[in-house]
Formats: structure tokens, sequence, C-alpha cells
């Protein structure tokens, strides 16, 4: 899919900021040398740039702006521009203070640090749809511009009586009467009625944090201020030359806003990826970066961007640990892998002071191009050009969904019960995720939306799904009557989209599905024993356990210790042409990879590679070429059955060979 007709190419680059470099020409020129060394060929600018573009109210400053994109033009260097929204001016925090966010003790901030604007304010979507309409109307048509980048890192909420106009007004419109709102938010708790729209404030610290079902709209609510504050910015730009397409960096296990429901209004989707490698275990914080690499392909079910990333550490993290020799290629390999269109950076260059002073980035404070760093991301820079017959191709359809939701996200973090404000939602389904990804299987990630469409997948599953909406509950339920194979977890099919119980048993409306009913929920203190005993193995469950009342299913695992020991933990059930699985406790990672096993081999689920490899190696699929990545820490041996080419070396590959530490291949047949 190609995202920049002006430049059909893998992306490589990252963000650059001459606005700090003004006074230094010197600097800016050597830039351009130094991208091309680094086979850099894109750069986003302008991200933080409003105090330089506007330095005074109506009075605009193009100028600089303009020889910098010439400059990268002439040295062959495109450009991503930014809209400057995440960070206004200091004078127009004076002049409007209107425009500034109000935290929930309803206190107003000052200028200062970034992200702190209210979505809402008329006055500042009218400056920011100013600034974007003069950008647009600057460089919409200059040939080194291939992209809109929206923004930055949109985030938080916003307390101020704007706002809370707002709120209630999204409210009448969602409920239309008062006596609805009062139902779905179970009011009659604490004698809470409301009786007048004025009485309803937005949750916070000074005032309701007892109603879950408005907690959960809340959050609704703020992602409907960000997606159409995002969404006007996007109009403001495209009405000047809707050819070019738009994007928004989101972040990884961002809770603020529903993803799904923001990246409907956005061209593409782009992301910013900052694991910590070397922090203990490599391998496992592959999968969880995989995972989301998944997702933000997910979003709209096309490739995405790799908006930012670092060259070797971050400054804002407890511990800023180097990538080690090799790591960089690897981690950036990975991001193609699973369908990303670029590798970029934050930073191109390090500034000289302020709070990114020390964060990583290509050019160090001594401005070298022969460093480690650099020549690291030269060499992705050497593969990407490599990798170029790769463009355009994606990922194989995939043959499982994980069921992932930001309404059921906040309503297990809002509910009070199992492991309170601890229940690890991302890192329970990530678990479940790890199991296929090890295999080399290729997964999607889907909502609760109505729009989500389960048809095409041998198998779904549904980690902890708390909050079953009735018309996802009948999805699942048709999904598995015609043919499809169903796992459900503990914690599932509780609440209904409101965040109010279930009556009748849980999980709703699939206990015949499943052929068991959910009773009993129990905690399991880090001191407690639990297992389950799977094919003569027992296997360590630890957090959250359930109690299941059998109706039909037969058992194929169960508890090992206590009350409930020999009860079943794992069940499978028939239920038409399919077959439904029940998982009772959250297992360690072990067990859920003989499970997945299971299932996989039954199902004959299509993998990267059929060869088996060791463990810490992985094999992803990408346009029918396999990435082979090395995450274990160690030297290993690989054997392939068949003969490939590495297309990053050229290097035929087949037979036994070592795989270095972080060692990375994209194998094509040979």
């Amino acid at each position: 899919m190609n995202f920049t007709p002006r430049f059909p190419n893998f992306l490589h680059g990252g963000d650059y900021n001459p606005d700090q470099w003004l006074d230094r020409p010197d600097i800016l020129d050597r830039d351009v040398e130094l991208m091309q060394a680094a086979h850099v060929n894109c750069v986003s600018v302008g991200i933080f740039s409003w105090a330089r573009l506007e330095p005074e109210e109506g009075v605009y400053d193009f100028e600089w702006l303009d020889q910098v994109i010439d400059r990268l033009w002439k040295g062959g260097i495109h450009v991503i521009l930014a809209t400057p929204s995440g960070a206004r001016p200091a004078w127009m925090a004076q002049k409007y203070p209107e425009v500034l966010r109000v935290n929930d003790h309803y206190q107003r901030y000052h200028f200062g640090a970034r992200h702190n604007h209210c979505l809402t304010s008329p006055v500042y979507r009218r400056k920011v749809r100013e600034m974007d309409t003069k950008l647009a109307e600057r460089y919409a048509h200059h040939p080194a511009v291939i992209m809109w980048h929206l923004s930055n890192e949109l985030s938080g909420s916003c307390w101020c009586p704007l706002c809370q106009e707002a709120w209630r007004g999204w409210l009448k419109d969602k409920y239309g009467t008062l006596d609805k709102l009062n139902d779905a938010w179970w009011t009659s708790f604490w004698a809470h009625r409301y009786t007048d729209w004025s009485q309803v404030e937005a949750p916070g610290g000074l005032g309701e944090t007892s109603t879950n079902g408005m907690y959960i709209d809340w959050r609704r609510f703020s992602t409907h201020q960000c997606k159409t504050f995002m969404m006007a910015e996007r109009d403001a730009v495209q009405a000047v030359n809707p050819d070019l397409l738009c994007t928004a960096n989101l972040m990884e296990r961002f809770w603020d806003y529903d993803y799904f429901d923001l990246a409907e209004g956005m061209d593409v989707v782009s992301w910013d990826s900052y694991p910590e490698w070397h922090s203990g275990d490599d391998v496992a914080r592959a999968a969880e970066f995989a995972m989301n690499h998944d997702m933000m392909r997910s979003y709209k079910d096309q490739p995405f961007f790799l908006m930012e990333s670092t060259p070797s550490q971050v400054n804002w993290k407890p511990v800023n640990k180097l990538k080690r020799p090799g790591m960089h290629l690897l981690s950036s390999m990975q991001a193609l892998a699973h369908g990303s269109q670029s590798v970029m950076y934050f930073q191109w260059r390090k500034g000289r002071g302020a709070a990114e002073q020390f964060h990583g980035a290509v050019v160090d404070h001594d401005g070298r191009g022969d460093t480690r760093v650099f020549r690291d991301v030269t060499s992705v820079g050497k593969a990407l050009e490599a990798l170029q017959p790769l463009y355009g191709l994606e990922k194989r359809k995939a043959e499982v969904c994980i069921i992932y939701d930001w309404s059921n996200w906040w309503a297990i973090d809002y509910a009070q019960t199992g492991q309170k404000d601890n229940m690890k939602y991302f890192d329970s389904v990530n678990m479940h995720y790890r199991s296929l990804w090890e295999r080399g299987v290729n997964v999607d990630f889907r909502d609760t939306r109505d729009c989500t469409d389960l048809s095409g997948y041998k198998l779904v599953i549904c980690p902890m799904l708390f909050m079953l909406r009735e018309s996802f509950a009948r999805k699942l339920r048709a999904f598995t009557e015609n043919g499809g194979t169903l796992l459900v977890t503990y914690f599932s099919g509780v609440v209904d989209e409101t965040g109010n119980a279930w009556l009748g048993g849980a999980p709703y409306g699939l206990i015949d599905v499943l052929g068991v009913r959910a009773t009993e929920l129990d905690a399991i203190h880090p001191h407690d024993r639990q297992g389950l005993v799977l094919d003569g193995k027992t296997y360590k469950i630890t957090e959250l356990c359930e109690i299941p009342e059998m109706h039909g299913a037969q058992t194929l695992g169960t508890y090992a210790e206590d009350f409930y020991g020999g009860m079943a933990c794992l069940t499978k059930h028939t239920f038409g042409k399919g077959q439904a699985y029940y998982l009772a406790a959250k297992v360690e990672q072990a067990g859920l990879d003989a499970i997945y096993g299971a299932i996989a081999d039954e199902l004959a689920l299509t993998t990267a590679l059929q060869d088996a490899l060791p463990c810490g190696v992985i094999a992803t699929e990408r346009g029918g070429a396999v990435f082979l990545q090395n995450y274990s820490g160690a030297v290993q041996q690989v054997t392939l059955v068949g003969s490939y080419i590495d297309m990053i070396t050229g290097e035929k590959v087949s037979g036994t060979f070592e795989m270095p530490v972080n060692g990375v291949m994209v194998l094509a047949e040979g």
C-alpha cells in the first residue's frame, strides 16, 4: 500500500528540529550531508515550531522553514510536515488563558510543558486551524512534502467549564434523558441520582470517584474530543491539497483514548516505539512490542509508520541503557516485519539544552558521522533500500484474531474486584499473543464494535473480555456455530457496555456456547500455590482463578490445589460446527504455550517457517519473506530445510548455521 505516492519507498529518518539551530547555518548545511551519509531519505519537520512560525499573533515567519525545506529537497531528503499544535507559544497562553487545560482539581495550568491545552477551546481550535491553513497554503504542493504529521502524541483530558459543558452535551446525545443516564450509571447507589443536567460534572479528585459507568463514559468522551480536534486539523490541511495523507503518532500501552476509535479519524496510523531492551528478558520485550506493531497494523487493517524510535537510548526512563550491537537493526526490522513502512527516530540531532538534551539521537553533541550509533543507523538505511522489493507487499491474511477493547480495559481498571488496581489486562493479553508469535503465527487485533468482522478467522481469542456487548456476544456465538474455534478466559462476559453487571450468569450470552458457567472469582496472593494440571504436567497459576460450573463441556485440565483442586480449569465444548475453549485462570507462559500448541496443530495454523527454531529465535512473515530474529541474548544454531537468500546481505542461507546475538535476516526463497 502506497501512502506517499510522491516518494514510494520505505522511509528512513526522524524528527528534525532546525528551528533550534537557526543561528548555525553551518550545522544546517552539515545536517544534509550527514543525512545523505546515513541513507536518510525523509525527516519530520515543524513538530514544536509554533513560536518560530508565529512569534506574535497574526505575524508569521515562514522564511526559515522555506530555506530548510528547500535545502532538504535539494539534498534529496523528503519531508513529513507537522502541525505544531502539540505546544502553543507563550503569547497565546498569556492572551487566551482558556486555551490552557484545567486538571481534575479545577486548577488551570500555567504556560509550560506541552500537551496541556484544552482540546475543546474554540479559541485554540481557531488558532490551530489558522496555523494549519497557512502551512498548507505554503507547503502542501511543495514536491518535498509527502505527508502531514498532526500534532504529537495526543493525550490527556481537561475539566474546564468549556469541557464540562461539552461533556453534558455529549451525554445528552448519548442517553437522551436523565432517567436513562441514571439507569446506565446505577446512580441509586449512595443516592447519586441526578435531577438536572447541570448537576452532572466530570469525575475527578474533587467530585465523583465511585461511579464506574461515569468514568467509562468520561474516557469515551475524552476520546471523542481528541478525535474531533485531530480531524479538524486533518480537514484544514486537506482542504488545500487532499492528496497528502495525514497521520498522528500513537503510543504504547496508552490508556487515555480508544485507539480503534481515534484511528478512524486519520488516514494512516503511526506510533512511537521505545522498548527497554537488555533489561532482563529481551524475548518477552520483543513479544510485547511485536504485539504493539500488530495492534497498530490492525487499527485500520493496513500498514503503518514507525514514527519515533531511538537510535540508541532515551533519557526519560529510570535506567537509560544503550542498545547493544545488532539490536538497532534487529528492532527496526521487527517493525518492518509486522507491517511498518518506515523506521524513523527521535531525534536527528541532540539539542544543547532542555528536557531532551541527552535523549538519544543519530548525531550527538560532537556532530560526528563516524560513531557507533551513526553506523548502526546507516546499516538500517541500507537494509531498507535492500528490502525495497517488499514495499507495497503486506503480511499474509491472519487466521487468528485477539479481541482487545478499550472500553473493556477501562471497565476492568475501574472495577473493584480481584487484584484491585492491578488486573494487568495488557500484560495478560500479551501472554496469549506471545504463544502464537513465538510459533510464527500471524495475529490480528479487533475490538467489539459493530463493524468488527470475525468471519475470516479460524481462531478468535477473548482474554478477560469483562465488558461484553450483547451484539458482540451474538457475533461470538455465530462465529463458533459456523465452524470457528473460540477461546474465552476468566473474567469475561460480566458487565454490559455501561459497566453494569449482567444478570443470569457469566460469561453472558456464551454459557451454552462454552458449556460452562463462571461462578466465583478467586484472587491469588504471590505466596499462594495453584496450578493447572494438563497432560500430566502442572503449570503455575497466578493472580486470578474462576471456579467454573460445568454445563456440558469436556474437562481438559484441572486445578491442582486448594478446595477447588480437581475441578475444571481448562474446558472444551462443541457448539454447532465449531468448538469453544474456556480457560478459567491466569496460567504461566509455558502453560499457554502448551494450550496454543495443541490448538495450532489441530487447526493447522499457518506459520512463517515450518522449521523448528531455538528458543528466542522468531520467524515473522511479510510479503512472502521471512524475518528471522534472534532475541535470545546468545548465539543460536539454526537449521533450515529450504534454501534462501538473505535480502539484507544478498548471501545464500541454508542448512545449519550460527545466528549471532541480536542477529536478523530477511529470507526470500532462493
